[in-house]
């Protein structure tokens, strides 16, 4: 028999780790009565770090939607 370590996790800790990889949410959520559907919801979420370091393609002079200063 072997005896397992138990780690305890900072909640920091844990979204840190989560946010550095990313993290991708997905729901579905229908209301229904009487068996017809009466709303339905979709939710794609990408969360992620922001790294200050990698420029954003949006900044880069001459690309598609890139903002230009006057």
């Amino acid at each position: 028999m072997t005896v397992i370590e138990r780690r305890e996790i900072a909640l920091v800790d844990l979204l840190d780790r989560l946010l550095a990889g990313g993290v991708v949410i997905t729901g579905d959520v229908t209301l229904r009565i009487a068996d017809v559907d009466l709303v339905r919801i979709d939710l794609n979420a990408l969360i992620s770090s922001v790294n200050e370091q990698v420029p954003s393609p949006f900044d880069l002079p001459g690309a598609a939607g890139a903002i230009e200063a006057r």
